[in-house]
């Protein structure tokens, strides 16, 4: 007759929502989920005003955030040719991309030592956060996490799609851009995932996060959305100074434990790392990735030296404008009109501002010509503007008198660890 009878379909009806209640209902555990609620929270955290000495603030430390990823045999491929970020025009597509990955999303547990009741150490969890493998090499294979993720870790533990643990070796991180990379035997890496080209990416494109948000109870987690902006620049704080980040906006949802998971466009390559949103009353939907374009120079840095070398100056900043306006006055004897600069706190010794005859008290308002307002846009004019060995002209007040003098920029000896 070309249909069924209608018993038979309420009795398919009524079945199918059981399954629906079977399935879509998890059991309630109400001190546990009140637990982890507490403790969401969103960003990069990190430490102090620093360039090269140890600043007066206490070093905050953060745990829950925000990949990228290469295939070692295709990443010139993807480095040059163009990327069709079209979306595909069935939903089930979309699953099949995310079964296929999903074997190269990680768990990450940052493990510390804490005192234990006994008065001893003990290895504790500090937060729990994503990772994408991104390269396989003989025997080595290598994830991509955010720097905040494992940053402080005493050791890391990888929780792999099917359960199975093991430890990870970091092979170098670096604040400033939140990217740390991790290494692991290979016989774990049962996927790999490819990245694609960041920069051409279009707001309005659908795309698809993959993480542990809020822990490895809900690890894989799949949430859809679209590129709700490109090219936008997000203040953070991190353990080596104040930085301008640049990111992707979307509105895909990403929560703490998301961080350092992938960001993908429709033919599943990671477009970006999930590393931050914010959490406002009255806000809602507005996340950022690291873009892969902005982390593939670090990556391979990382990758060849373990760190990423930058010119080095050597003092610790504070921004002027967190100055009282009295000691600008009565103490730094700046005149009225500078309100904006950088004030030194500290100079490392045998550094090259130290070399050059800079103090602790100065207040650095130009370099080589340019404004610097703060202690960030001082960051990005050195490791954007300059390279090390070069020698800049530093314009700076000392005691109401502008001096200005030549500095020869060094490598930065701090490395990670």
């Amino acid at each position: 007759m070309g249909y069924y009878d209608d018993t038979e379909r309420k009795e398919a009806m009524e079945q199918e929502s059981r399954e629906t209640n079977r399935y879509v209902q998890p059991q309630k555990k109400p001190s546990r989920m009140r637990g982890i609620l507490s403790s969401v929270i969103s960003g990069v955290v990190g430490g102090a005003l620093v360039l090269g000495v140890q600043p007066y603030f206490e070093e905050e430390t953060g745990s829950n955030q925000p990949s990228y990823s290469v295939d070692s045999n295709t990443a010139q491929e993807n480095s040059t040719n163009e990327v069709n970020t079209q979306p595909l025009s069935s939903t089930n597509n979309i699953a099949d991309m995310v079964e296929n990955l999903s074997p190269a999303i990680v768990g990450i547990s940052n493990k510390q030592q804490q005192r234990s009741f006994g008065g001893g150490t003990q290895s504790a969890e500090a937060g729990t956060g994503s990772g994408v493998i991104f390269k396989k090499d003989g025997n080595t294979a290598y994830i991509i996490t955010n720097n905040h993720v494992i940053e402080g870790a005493s050791s890391i533990e990888i929780t792999y799609s099917d359960g199975e643990k093991s430890e990870a070796e970091l092979v170098g991180a670096d604040p400033l851009t939140d990217t740390a990379v991790l290494k692991i035997d290979s016989k774990y890496a049962k996927a790999v995932a490819q990245f694609g080209d960041s920069g051409k990416l279009r707001a309005g494109e659908r795309v698809v996060a993959i993480g542990n948000p809020l822990g490895l109870d809900f690890s894989r987690t799949v949430t859809e959305g679209i590129i709700s902006g490109t090219d936008r620049t997000v203040p953070i704080e991190t353990s080596e100074g104040n930085w301008d980040l640049s990111v992707i906006q979307t509105d895909a949802a990403i929560n703490p434990g998301n961080s350092g998971g992938p960001l993908l466009n429709m033919n599943g390559q990671v477009i970006g790392i999930n590393s931050l949103k914010i959490t406002q009353d009255g806000v809602e939907g507005i996340g950022f990735a690291i873009p892969s374009n902005d982390l593939q120079p670090i990556v391979d840095e990382l990758l060849a030296k373990g760190k990423v070398d930058r010119p080095f100056l050597g003092v610790g900043l504070i921004d002027l404008s967190q100055v009282p306006e009295q000691y600008r006055t009565n103490t730094l004897k700046l005149p009225n009109d500078v309100t904006e600069g950088v004030f030194v706190q500290g100079v490392s010794p045998g550094s090259p501002a130290s070399e050059a005859g800079m103090k602790e008290g100065d207040v650095i308002v130009a370099m080589n010509g340019t404004k610097i307002k703060s202690s960030g846009e001082l960051r990005k004019f050195l490791y954007s503007q300059t390279a090390i060995g070069d020698e800049i002209d530093v314009e700076f007040y000392r005691q109401g008198e502008k001096v200005t003098e030549k500095v020869k920029l060094s490598q930065k000896e701090v490395v990670n660890s």
